[in-house]
């Protein structure tokens, strides 16, 4: 069983700064994408960013420019960073790990922007 072990976040003002992080049980070179995706109160979760395992990257509208996926295989650990944040980025965010038969989803993490 694959366990994505979150940490990070928090709460930061606007315009400030945050980062996650993401651990995986084995290494992330076994999965096909590697993704965060949040989910603000009363709202379905999104797609926030996304990297797949041919390193293309993807950016929702509302995270390019601001936000930065990453990851450092050696670690087995995927980042987001997060600048320049707004009050809508308030939500619980998750990572995902997927392969072509299983996604993994760690527990997630809450995000709270003040204006």
């Amino acid at each position: 069983q694959v366990r994505l072990v979150q940490s990070g976040g928090g709460s930061e003002r606007a315009g400030g700064s945050l980062s996650l992080s993401c651990v995986a049980s084995r290494s992330t070179y076994s999965f096909d994408a590697i993704a965060w995706y949040r989910q603000a109160p009363g709202k379905e979760r999104e797609l926030v960013a996304s990297l797949s395992s041919g390193d293309e990257i993807y950016y929702a509208d509302s995270a390019k420019g601001r936000f930065t996926i990453s990851s450092y295989a050696a670690k087995n650990t995927v980042y987001l960073q997060m600048n320049n944040l707004e009050p809508e980025d308030t939500a619980v965010y998750y990572c995902t790990a997927s392969t072509r038969w299983d996604a993994y989803w760690g527990q997630g993490t809450q995000v709270t922007v003040s204006s």
